[in-house]
């Protein structure tokens, strides 16, 4: 079992915008809500991402990784598969399928030379092909930390990115990123609370304008993001 400094630096390491995962390529619609003007100003866009942290990722992929975390600990192959599926089969648009299928080949590429994953999670990991989810799921795991410390680090991880897309499409400044930054970091904690008391029946991920926006930034005539 890891030391707690290693666990720490490794979990710091899975929620830092440098691991070379291509999470800031993609906005996960903010950049269409933008130019729809649905977000105009750090207001929207902090008010936005907070709605999308509650409304979608705590109901969906944040909690898929806490009952994907539990099932690589179980090393239960055919609970994955069937986590893995669920997420892709989620995916409402083109776009948003290629992001985590992109992001969860990325992950199994770093995986290979960066943790203590064994060779036959790895091939497990390889087989499905790999939703992002679940390919951090697998890195989380492989840390030794606590279930609740792995959601906060990929919540983080999450928001810290939609904090630089928003920067980025809206436009904003560094310290307008920052307090974007700062709200999310104070919702997540009960983001973590809603995705650790989710079960098959109640993980979802309703969230029709997402969709509706993610189908338009498809063919969004200029664009930054690839989602």
């Amino acid at each position: 079992m890891p030391g707690r400094d290693t666990t720490l630096m490794q979990l710091m390491w899975l929620a830092s915008p440098a691991l070379p995962v291509g999470g800031f390529s993609y906005s996960e619609v903010l950049e269409a809500a933008v130019d729809s003007g649905h977000v105009t100003d750090v207001q929207d866009a902090s008010a936005w991402l907070q709605d999308q942290l509650h409304l979608g990722l705590a109901r969906g992929d944040l909690a898929v990784v806490a009952q994907a975390v539990t099932a690589w600990n179980a090393d239960d192959g055919n609970r994955i598969r069937v986590l893995n599926d669920w997420v892709l089969h989620t995916r409402e648009t083109s776009e948003l399928r290629a992001q985590t299928e992109q992001m969860g080949r990325s992950l199994l590429e770093w995986l290979r030379n960066h943790t203590t994953v064994s060779a036959s999670q790895l091939q497990s990991l390889a087989a499905l092909p790999p939703t992002y989810p679940v390919a951090f799921a697998l890195a989380a795991s492989a840390t030794g930390a606590e279930l609740r410390d792995c959601l906060t680090t990929y919540a983080f991880g999450w928001a810290e990115n939609m904090a630089q897309a928003a920067i980025k499409s809206v436009p904003l400044g560094q310290s307008a990123g920052q307090r974007i930054l700062s709200s999310l970091a104070a919702e997540i904690p009960a983001a973590v609370d809603h995705a650790l008391a989710s079960t098959d029946a109640t993980r979802q991920t309703y969230t029709p304008m997402l969709a509706i926006l993610s189908s338009q930034h498809e063919v969004q005539y200029s664009r930054l993001f690839r989602s």
